[in-house]
C-alpha cells in the first residue's frame, strides 16, 4: 500500500537525516517572509536578507508596510531577484491591512482551503509558497511539495511521471495521518534526500532510499 511505502521511506530518511527542524524562524512573519524570499534562491542568501531585515528593525507587518520600496530592495539584495520579491513582499503586506487590519492572528480563525485560496490570489505567491506559508507559519494540515517531492514519489513509483502539484499533494495527504509535525519534517527529509542524492542526474550509491524499488529512466 502507498501509506506503507511513504512511512517506510520517512523512517529511513529520519534514521539517516535525524529532525530537521524546519521551517526556521522566530515569528509567523518571519517564516512568511522566508517563505516568499525563498524562490529562485537558496537558504544561506534568503538567512542574509532576513538578518538585514531584522537588523533595520523592519521584520514586522508594520514595519514592512511602512518601508518604502527602495529600502526594501535593498535590505532584502541578498536574496536574489530583490526588485520582483521586494514586490511580492509588499502585495503580501497590503494584502494582510486591506483584508485583515494587518494582523497575523486574525488569520488564525480563517478556514485552511479559504486561506489557501486567498494567498493564491496574491500576485506572486504559488502552490509552494502559500503551501509552505500555511503549514510552517501557521500549523495547517497541508503537505508542500516541491521539484525534490515530485521527483522522488516518481522515481520510486508512487504516482505516475506528469502528476501535477495537487495531485502529489493528495498523494501524501491522503496516505499519512493529518499531522502538521509530520508534514514539516517528511518534507523537510525530502529536500535533504532530493538535494544530496535523488538529483535530475541521481547519485543512488549511499542514498537511504537506495534499496528500495525505484526507476531512473524517466528524465525528472
Amino acid at each position: 500500500m502507498i501509506s506503507e511505502q511513504l512511512t517506510e521511506i520517512y523512517e529511513l530518511l529520519l534514521e539517516r537525516f535525524g529532525p530537521q527542524h524546519w521551517w526556521p524562524g522566530e515569528t509567523q512573519f518571519e517564516i512568511i517572509v522566508g517563505a516568499i524570499l525563498t524562490q529562485n534562491t537558496t537558504w544561506t542568501n534568503v538567512e542574509k536578507a532576513i538578518e538585514n531585515l531584522k537588523s533595520a528593525q523592519s521584520l514586522t507587518p508594520e514595519k514592512l508596510h511602512g518601508l518604502g520600496i527602495s529600502k526594501l530592495a535593498e535590505l532584502i539584495r541578498p536574496a536574489g531577484y530583490y526588485n520582483i520579491k521586494t514586490k511580492r513582499l509588499k502585495t503580501f503586506v497590503e494584502w494582510l491591512f486591506a483584508s485583515y487590519d494587518g494582523q497575523l492572528k486574525k488569520l488564525e480563525e480563517v478556514g485552511s482551503e479559504q486561506l489557501r485560496a486567498e494567498l493564491l490570489a496574491i500576485k506572486g505567491i504559488g502552490r509552494e509558497t502559500a503551501d509552505s506559508i500555511l503549514l510552517y507559519a501557521f500549523g495547517r494540515c497541508i503537505f508542500v511539495v516541491d521539484a525534490y517531492t515530485a521527483r522522488i514519489a516518481v522515481r520510486h513509483r508512487l504516482i505516475e511521471p506528469g502528476a501535477d502539484y495537487e495531485q502529489l499533494r493528495e498523494l501524501f495527504e491522503s496516505n499519512l495521518p493529518a499531522e502538521p509535525a509530520l508534514f514539516s519534517e517528511y518534507h523537510a527529509l525530502l529536500v535533504g534526500a532530493g538535494k544530496d542524492y535523488c538529483r535530475p542526474k541521481a547519485r543512488c550509491a549511499g542514498c537511504p532510499l537506495e534499496k528500495l524499488p525505484h526507476s531512473l529512466d524517466i528524465d525528472y
